[in-house]
């Protein structure tokens, strides 16, 4: 049993450290204030290859696996959480299916371009009446002359105000639920699909979080992603991949805080002394290390096994579960570290706060991985 990483990994990991210190750290307290998002420091990330890592470099990535996705979606988010969701959606969680389930000419046409930073990604399977529950969901996607014409409307989008590249769920036939369930790409600018509203959020500010449009969008049948009515197995391989990589943003929040904390306890000065010396700081920062060393376990087991080719979901699951209450506990217990400067906006705990409590949320509530993994309990039993 080996806990260490490869020395390929350990200098992915201080790359993007570097780069994102360097790059994203000064900028992350504004874009969030003003919700505004980060295209030059996207731009810079694509440059450096970070699209392209879940890629093979036929399609203009680096070949890497699901643990160096892990460690770059962590380091940006120990930073900027928004940065890290704009990278982990594009790259992952709507990247990963196209090129895992589109045939070679849909690879060519959107993997290459996402890999290489020159298009942005979203994934839109959410709906008013369909969350936690996909097959209920209710956009629909007729067949008709070469193609199909979808109506409906997405909620909670991310990248959805930005995004060059859609991939969309709708169902071919609702009585047929989750069977119906069909993919397909829809790229920016086809009549019909438009952006509507922008939700105003309480953390990762600076990642747009949108409702799409579909109104007699006429989408080509070469842009189906696989056959009819395997869009619920898509969604569903896709989400399960993703839920590592947000127990992973998770983690980098969760790290960003602690990190700031620690120092700032070494130089906050109350009764003549650093407050570190304070055994009541001293327990808080040990419990926080603990579990974000615990979280960060989680999240690399699961990824091993994803790119072991194992099964995962459960381990996925347990690391999506665990991280995001770790990241409440750590920016929580960071708060109260910094006292009255950990509440207000000069200092970045406050951003790291609202930042984590999304995590618990998005690609699947706690409540539903909680599920998941008592049902692999129950039939491993």
């Amino acid at each position: 049993m080996d806990f260490s990483l490869t020395e390929e990994q350990k200098m992915l990991r201080t790359m993007v450290r570097e780069f994102a210190e360097k790059e994203f750290e000064p900028i992350a307290a504004q874009i969030d204030e003003e919700a505004r998002f980060p295209a030059e420091s996207i731009k810079r990330m694509a440059e450096l290859g970070l699209m392209g890592i879940p890629f093979p470099e036929k399609y203009g990535g680096s070949g890497g696996g699901t643990i160096q996705f892990t460690i770059a979606t962590e380091e940006i988010s120990r930073v900027c959480a928004s940065t890290g969701v704009i990278y982990l959606v594009t790259a992952g969680l709507a990247g990963k299916p196209i090129y895992q389930f589109g045939n070679e000419e849909q690879r060519q046409r959107f993997v290459v371009p996402i890999a290489k930073g020159e298009k942005l990604a979203c994934f839109a399977l959410t709906e008013a009446n369909a969350g936690s529950d996909v097959a209920a969901l209710e956009t629909s996607a007729t067949r008709r002359n070469g193609g199909y014409v979808l109506n409906g409307i997405k909620l909670f989008i991310t990248n959805g105000a930005e995004a060059d590249i859609t991939l969309v769920f709708a169902t071919i036939d609702k009585s047929l639920r989750h069977r119906g369930i069909t993919a397909f790409v829809v790229e920016k600018g086809t009549p019909g699909f438009s952006v509507g509203k922008l939700e105003h959020k309480l953390g990762i500010r600076a990642s747009s979080t949108a409702e799409l449009v579909f109104d007699d969008c006429f989408v080509p049948e070469a842009n189906r992603l696989g056959d009819e009515g395997i869009g619920f197995r898509i969604a569903l391989e896709a989400i399960d991949s993703s839920r590592i990589s947000i127990a992973a943003q998770a983690v980098g929040i969760a790290q960003g805080a602690f990190d700031k904390a620690l120092a700032y306890a070494k130089e906050r000065q109350q009764f003549g002394q650093p407050i570190i010396n304070f055994q009541a700081i001293q327990w808080m920062l040990a419990d926080m290390a603990t579990q974000i060393d615990a979280a960060r376990l989680l999240v690399y087991r699961a990824a091993y096994l994803e790119d072991k080719g194992l099964p995962f979901i459960k381990e996925a699951s347990m690391a999506k579960v665990f991280a995001p209450e770790v990241a409440m506990f750590v920016t929580t217990k960071a708060i109260q570290i910094y006292g009255g400067y950990g509440y207000v906006k000069d200092y970045p705990l406050e951003r790291y706060f609202r930042d984590a409590r999304i995590t618990g949320i998005y690609e699947g509530t706690d409540e539903m991985q909680r599920m998941t993994i008592a049902r692999s309990l129950i039939r491993e039993g």
